[in-house]
């Protein structure tokens, strides 16, 4: 195989002469260089890629006859044929003489050929050039191309024409026997002769060399190239790019050339793919006779194009025989100088040559290794030129048909092993240019190849991650805290985790270059750009994280990959890298956020994927294993009992599962398994791990290769000896060697192999001073069973140590250790399987959980740290978008950090709340805003608004997934509520609670803006400022501070909170447990005053506001009031959540209630309501029980009780309004009445009180019980006492009435009154209800009448001297109506005539009382008459049932004292009136009723008779001779005397 070779006249280094002007044909060499390199006629690129070819205008014929002229003319001039014949230059003369010979020049040829034009080869004219032979038509041009005689502008003129005939499509697909004519003219060009001239001339001929051999092959007729030819152009093109004497455009535009053939040639690999279908195999094995048959060597040096070995070709080669017709058609005898024609037949005799097969994977497989062996960093003859040129064809390659060379072994295997090799050194490499070509050339490889580099992989990207990730601490900085990028490692976290990351120990990586270390600047730019591109690839990460965080023995690259971008897209990396490198690395952590996110709308696919709960099992067992291996690494014992609790290992007693375990893991330390397996205790393991090895057939160095491979052998001697002991047992064990005696000798062998493995390495050893073969197998005589062992068999002992070193682990770092590393990555190549490539979402999941805190981290920390829009709304994206992924595989975690980091930036969450001390309303037309300390900070910060705003995007819609975030959302509702920028949202409808909006404080001062609007100038300003002054208040907000209050009431209203609060009301439970929780968190801790903390330099606040002064009892906070109503409401929602969190939320509003001394009294009055309301709904539950509540409310003082009194109130009602167990239980409870009684003392909630009673006693249906009777019946005569107050307008109705003429009006109505009035009605009408309570009872008759009735006639009597009249006339009729009630008496006992002594009696004797009277003394006579009535009437009508009564007598003498009493009052004339009619109306009925009789007519009356007429005599002496005229005139005794 040949390629452009200088010819044998010139001098080597005439070629690569420079000039600085040479002139070539009258013109400058250089500027022919290069308008050739963009000459569109020389550009065969654009020339074959042409749908339709360039029409020529001319005749064809004439054209290739006027090139022919060309040349010729050319060669005239030449000194060599500067006397050539005109015959030959014309081309006439005679025909004959040619039939049998060629021409004898390149010269002569063209002559020929210009005579025969128009001819076919029969000698007839052609209609159309294109039929004609297309050999036949280039061999003249050929021969001129291949003649060292001529020069280079010949040359270069037998190019152009060639080029032209290509161009302009006289030579096209449908030429006759194309093939062939491609293989002479590759032939030819590739052994190109001249002579040279000067080397710009000679530089013009190669280029176009260059740009027709890019045509041919990028042409459509390079398919028909063979291998050979295509060996030959790409060895040739390649010499040029390598020659470093050629002039550097010379070289670029072979480099420029050699990609274009590339990326021609690779992608014919593609086709032949497709050809081959499913048969690649087939495809490599009929071609693997070919693969050794085409050998590229490029001159990579010297003065020729090519290698001097190319200069004579082998008999082997298939194009000798091709060059040796070439080189006999040139040597052929000369043509006759007198002929002008020739027989065509004759010119173009290499007919005899075989048709070649098209290229196929030989030729492309022997590019591929040369590009790659170029890239060798150990053969000092490739320069870093060569290899940065070999990098970009290699690239292209790459990019033209990565995949499909994948899939073809023979170039898999030189991608998986020597060009992986190659560029994991060449990437350490401080030449920018090999970096960055390495760079890019892996990024591609890995990009196309990477499931048949799974290994080489983890090696690359492990050992970029040591080299970029830093670890250092993140710089702190002011108004940043720390929590927010808390998440970010500080150090690689698979690097960290354990002693083994990659496939090879963290000691061996350093062999392999992997130890990342310290890379300058650019170079670490360069690197991210890299991982950058890598991380660009939308399935990338998720391949990491399936491939190797997930299986056990491979590195967690993903999350090292995310660590990695976090922790440089921090703006300190630049310090250690570049400027470029942090936005670098942002870019690529939102792509990988952005690529999940548009993954999630995509459809689930499972099919030939891994199962998901498999990777899930296996992660788990991967950091079981980690954490025991770093427990072995530090305690041997400790470690392996920790991997047998958690079932990693067995049984721990079974010394084969831990052996199998420790030699299986790559993440146990090979230093530490050497000291156990070495340790006299562990015998038993040390057996059992020989016993995992198979030593048959093997030589004892290479057992013992494979033996001390697996862990590193200990220093001291004792250890060694044991090991080297055990070893030599497990040798012989089956069946001694042949030529081994016994196991002796294999132990003194063994020592042997080490001290020679020892002394052959080591560094500090000069070479004179190493041991010999001599010297090695002097050692070892009669060691072997007393006889020696077979020289042959020492020899190989002694040449495999010397040549190839017994690797220990963790020990050397030469090229040795590197080749050693990289041989076990391939071995392991196969067990660790093919990368699966991850075209789906079913793992992002899982992905994301593991790899969310970084990602978070970095933007929260990007976020405040930015200045430039575009990085913001980058930033926020990659917030919605991580957000979107957390709610949507449920990523709790996730999404409530997001939540924190976000309202730390907004600033509106903080611990302690900001103060409200200087809150001013400022009102304008009807509306008002309030501006805060916190409204006009948080409008002042950009920041903190577009944070807030994403904060709340994020939070909307996904409720449901929040836990702990709640809590920083509830902090920024308590915020924004309690300075008036929100309100409560959760309307009383939502929450069925009957209550007024929760109040807010009371702003420290109210300006209306439009009533100062018309006061101007200086003077008010000052006037306005000195009296703000003087009554100590803060100082008017200005114009800017307003300002940024409406900016943050904007920014309020542009997060929709109410579409928040829609959806929380809807919550399900789990979601809604942690709402309520982080709300009731917020609540202060109990015996802790619930205050606003007012920072110290802020002015105090107004005194005279009364709930903001601390003098006045503890500070209001609304939040409190916040939280618990909307804790309430939230809790009473359905049944379910009452059971789910009804018990916590009471606890909280008990422990209100209960601190009450230290709370706010509207903060407790609404917690009552709030634990009323509570109570009602989960009255079926036992977690809170009506008796508790209200006795927790009854504990209350009685300030705290009328202050709380509507509330109160309220809430009893509601949880009595309909009948059922609740209303039972709350009526029958003594603290429910106690309540209703401290409640009613407040003019405010007298009238619910009431309308509570009314509810009670005469609802349908009543609740009154035995229980509550008398609670009841006290609590209606204080109403009823209540009322007294009417006596005040009943008296002024007096006066006026008597200054009107004597006319008496009647008072107008009042509301206490009427109260009054009603309750003495349902007094009486409880009387009812007393006979059933009595037969309820379980008390004695007797008892139970004293407990029913006596109420009932206590409260009548007591309101019968009430001042009121109205009161006091409506009491006395029902106690009538109640004592002449026939349920009142019963024959079975005589407890109803207690009404006279406990009712009537002492009634009588309080309407004597001066003060009694003096409280109403215009009514109160007429009460004292209706009472001495009523005694009478009650008399009378149980006066039969009297006589039966031992006790009447006594009750008639007392009845007549009161009546004494009452005549003699002195106060008024109507009883001196009233009572002698009544004692007539009594003594009247008792005679007609033979009652009182004298005693001749009733002896047993006699006492009687006696006594009456006695005691009437004392203050009625008339009364008996009215009464009784006939008994008076008798002359017996008088009774009275």
């Amino acid at each position: 195989m040949g390629d452009v070779v200088l010819p044998e006249e010139s001098s080597p280094t005439e070629l690569a002469r420079t000039h600085a002007s040479v002139v070539v044909n009258g013109d400058n060499p250089l500027r022919d260089l290069q308008y050739m390199a963009n000459d569109p006629v020389l550009d065969m690129r654009h020339t074959f890629a042409r749908s339709s070819a360039i029409s020529v205008a001319v005749d064809p014929v004439a054209l290739i006859t006027t090139e022919c002229i060309t040349v010729t003319s050319a060669m005239r001039k030449h000194a060599r044929w500067a006397h050539s014949s005109v015959s030959a230059i014309l081309g006439g003369g005679s025909t004959q003489g040619y039939e049998t010979s060629r021409p004898s020049s390149p010269r002569e040829g063209l002559a020929v050929r210009k005579g025969q034009r128009g001819r076919d080869s029969s000698g007839t004219p052609s209609e159309d050039i294109r039929s004609f032979d297309t050999p036949a038509l280039l061999h003249p041009f050929l021969q001129v191309i291949r003649s060292s005689s001529t020069s280079a502008p010949i040359t270069s003129l037998a190019l152009v024409a060639i080029t032209k005939f290509f161009a302009y499509n006289l030579i096209s697909q449908e030429s006759p026997r194309l093939s062939l004519a491609m293989q002479l003219l590759s032939s030819a060009i590739t052994h190109c002769r001249f002579e040279a001239s000067d080397s710009a001339a000679d530089e013009i001929v190669l280029l176009r060399i260059l740009k027709l051999m890019e045509g041919m092959i990028s042409g459509p007729g390079g398919e028909l190239l063979g291998d050979e030819s295509v060996c030959e152009m790409m060895e040739t093109g390649l010499s040029m790019c390598c020659q470093m004497r050629l002039s550097e455009l010379l070289r670029r535009s072979a480099e420029m050339s050699m990609v274009t053939m590339c990326q021609a040639i690779f992608e014919r690999l593609k086709h032949l793919e497709v050809e081959a279908g499913d048969e690649l195999g087939a495809l490599e094995e009929s071609t693997k006779e070919d693969m050794n048959t085409v050998k590229m060597d490029p001159a990579v040096n010297g003065d020729q194009v090519t290698s001097p070995s190319k200069a004579a070709p082998t008999s082997t080669r298939s194009s000798s025989s091709l060059e040796k017709s070439l080189d006999a058609t040139s040597e052929s005898p000369a043509l006759a100088h007198n002929s002008s024609e020739t027989n065509l037949a004759q010119v173009s005799a290499p007919t005899e040559i075989s048709e070649v097969k098209p290229y196929s994977l030989p030729s492309i497989r022997e590019l591929f290794r040369v590009l790659v062996e170029l890239l060798d960093p150990h053969n000092r003859q490739h320069t870093d030129t060569m290899r940065v040129i070999a990098l970009r064809i290699i690239d292209v390659a790459l990019e033209v048909a990565g995949p499909s060379i994948s899939k073809y072994p023979s170039l898999a295997s030189l991608a998986m092993d020597d060009l992986c090799r190659y560029l994991f050194q060449l990437v350490r490499s401080d030449n920018m240019a090999i970096l960055q070509g390495s760079l890019r050339v892996i990024g591609t490889l890995l990009a196309t190849c990477r499931t048949i580099l799974k290994l080489q992989q983890e090696l690359f990207l492990s050992y970029v991650v040591a080299c970029l990730h830093p670890r250092v601490e993140i710089p702190r900085e002011a108004g940043i805290d720390s929590a927010l990028y808390k998440g970010v490692p500080q150090a690689p976290p698979s690097q960290v985790s354990s002693g083994r990351s990659t496939p090879v120990p963290v000691k061996d990586r350093k062999k392999l270059g992997m130890e990342g270390g310290l890379r300058k600047p650019d170079a670490r730019e360069a690197m991210v750009e890299s991982v950058g591109a890598l991380a660009r690839i939308p399935s990338f990460m998720v391949e990491l994280y399936v491939n190797y965080d997930c299986e056990v023995d491979r590195g967690d690259l993903c999350e090292d990959m995310v660590g990695l971008l976090s922790r440089n897209a921090f703006p300190d990396s630049a310090t250690w890298s570049t400027t470029n490198v942090p936005p670098l690395c942002l870019d690529a952590l939102l792509g990988y956020v952005g690529f999940i996110a548009d993954r999630l709308n995509h459809s689930s696919i499972h099919n030939g994927y891994p199962d998901t709960n498999h990777l899930k099992e296996q992660r788990a067992r991967k950091k079981l294993i980690i954490r025991g291996a770093t427990k072995f690494n530090e305690k041997q014992k400790a470690g392996i009992a920790y991997l047998a609790s958690q079932n990693i290992i067995d049984n721990p007693d079974n010394p084969v599962s831990v052996v199998k375990f420790l030699k299986g893991t790559s993440r146990v330390s090979k230093k530490v398994l050497g000291e156990f397996l070495s340790k006299k205790s562990n015998e038993i393991f040390l057996g059992a791990f020989l016993d995992l090895f198979d030593f048959s057939g093997k030589r004892v160095d290479e057992a013992l290769r494979d033996l001390l491979e697996s862990f590193r052998l200990p220093g001291e001697s004792p250890l060694i000896e044991r090991i080297v002991t055990s070893f030599s047992e497990k040798y012989c064990s089956n069946s001694t060697p042949e030529g081994i005696a016994d196991k002796d000798a294999v132990y003194v062998l063994t020592y042997a192999i080490i001290m020679l493995n020892t002394d052959q390495h080591n560094p500090n050893l000069k070479s004179q001073n190493r041991m010999t073969y001599t010297d090695f197998s002097r050692n070892l005589r009669g060691v072997n069973g007393g006889q020696d062992f077979a020289p042959e068999y020492l020899q190989d002992i002694y040449d495999s140590i010397k040549t190839r070193e017994i690797v220990l682990p963790d020990e050397h770092d030469n090229k040795d250790a590197f080749d050693y590393a990289w041989k076990e990555l391939l071995l392991k190549t196969e067990s660790a399987g093919n990368l699966v490539l991850c075209d789906t979402n079913v793992f992002d999941a899982d992905m994301f959980e593991a790899t969310w805190k970084p990602v978070v981290a970095t933007l929260s920390y990007v976020f405040m740290s930015a200045s430039d829009d575009a990085v913001f709304s980058r930033v926020i994206t990659g917030f919605d978008q991580c957000a979107r992924i957390a709610a949507r595989y449920a990523l709790t975690d996730a999404l409530d950090h997001i939540i924190f980091c976000l309202s730390t930036i907004g600033t509106l969450a903080p611990e302690i709340s900001p103060s409200t001390s200087l809150n001013t309303e400022i009102q304008v037309n009807g509306n008002s805003v309030m501006v805060s300390e916190m409204a006009v900070r948080f409008g002042r910060d950009f920041k903190a608004q577009l944070a807030t705003v994403v904060l709340f995007r994020v939070v909307t819609g996904n409720e449901t997934i929040i836990r702990d975030g709640w809590k920083y959302i509830v902090r920024i509702w308590l915020n924004l509520f309690v300075n008036s920028l929100i309100p409560p949202f959760f309307s009383p409808a939502q929450g069925s609670l009957d209550i007024p909006p929760i109040p807010l404080q009371t702003p420290s001062q109210v300006i209306d803006r439009a009533q100062k609007a018309s006061e101007s100038g200086l003077f008010s300003t000052l006037s306005s400022y000195l009296s703000s002054y003087a009554a100590d208040d803060p100082p008017e907000p200005s114009d800017e501070e307003l300002e940024s209050t409406l900016c943050t009431v904007d920014c309020i209203n542009s997060c929709f909170l109410g579409d928040i609060f829609a959806n929380i009301i809807q919550l399900p439970g789990p979601a809604l447990r942690s709402l309520i929780l982080s709300l009731l968190s917020q609540l202060p801790e109990e015996s802790s005053p619930a205050v606003i903390v007012v920072k110290p330099e802020l002015p105090q606040p107004n005194p005279t506001n009364a709930s903001r002064s601390a003098a006045n009892g503890p500070i209001y906070d609304p939040a409190v009031v916040y939280i618990l109503e909307l804790a309430t409401i939230l809790a009473i929602r359905d049944k379910s959540t009452v059971e789910s969190f009804g018990k916590e939320v009471g606890e909280a509003l008990q422990t209100v209630i209960r601190d009450a001394a230290n709370a706010h009294h509207i903060t407790v009055s609404r917690a009552i309501f709030y634990l009323l309301s509570l109570l009602q709904a989960s009255h079926e539950h036992s977690f809170l029980r009506a008796p508790v509540v209200l006795h927790t409310i009854s504990s209350l003082d009685q300030r705290t009780q009328e202050r709380s009194a509507l509330t109160t109130i309220n809430g009893l009602a509601h949880c009595i309004k309909n009948p059922g167990p609740l209303r039972n239980e709350m009526t029958n409870s003594p603290d429910f009445w106690s309540i209703l009684r401290s409640i009613m003392a407040g003019r405010e909630a007298t009238a619910a009180v009431f309308e509570i009673v009314q509810n009670v006693t005469v609802g349908i249906p009543s609740a009154i019980t035995a229980d509550n009777y008398e609670s009841a019946i006290l609590l209606l005569n204080d109403f009823a006492s209540a009322a007294s107050v009417g006596s005040l307008h009943e008296q002024k109705g007096d006066k006026a009435a008597r200054r009107k003429s004597g006319k008496n009006t009647k008072p107008q109505d009042n509301e206490i009154v009427i109260r009054g009035s009603k309750a003495i009605g349902i007094i009486y009408q409880l009387t009812g209800r007393v006979p059933n309570l009595i037969k309820q009872s379980h008390l004695e008759r007797t008892e139970a009448w004293t407990t029913y009735w006596s109420p009932i006639f206590h409260a009548l009597t007591s309101q019968c001297v009430n001042p009121c009249r109205e009161i006091r006339h409506q009491a006395f009729s029902s106690l009538q109506r109640s004592l002449l009630s026939p349920e009142l008496i019963s024959t079975d006992h005589k407890e109803w005539t207690a009404i006279f002594g406990e009712v009537l009696f002492p009634l009588i004797i309080r309407l004597l009382k001066p003060e009694v009277y003096q409280s109403d003394p215009i009514g109160m006579s007429e009460t004292r008459v209706q009472a001495a009535t009523l005694l009478c009437k009650i008399f009378l009508h149980y006066l039969v049932l009297l006589s039966e009564w031992d006790g009447m007598l006594d009750l008639w003498l007392r009845i007549l004292d009161i009546m004494d009493r009452l005549m003699n009052s002195g106060q008024g004339d109507n009883l001196e009136e009233a009572v002698p009619e009544s004692l007539k109306n009594i003594l009247l009925v008792m005679s007609s009723g033979g009652y009182l009789v004298p005693p001749e007519q009733k002896p047993e009356h006699e006492k009687l008779w006696v006594e009456t007429w006695k005691r009437l005599g004392r203050f009625l002496p008339d009364l008996y001779s009215e009464l009784f005229p006939n008994e008076a005139q008798k002359p017996a005794k008088s009774p009275q005397t």
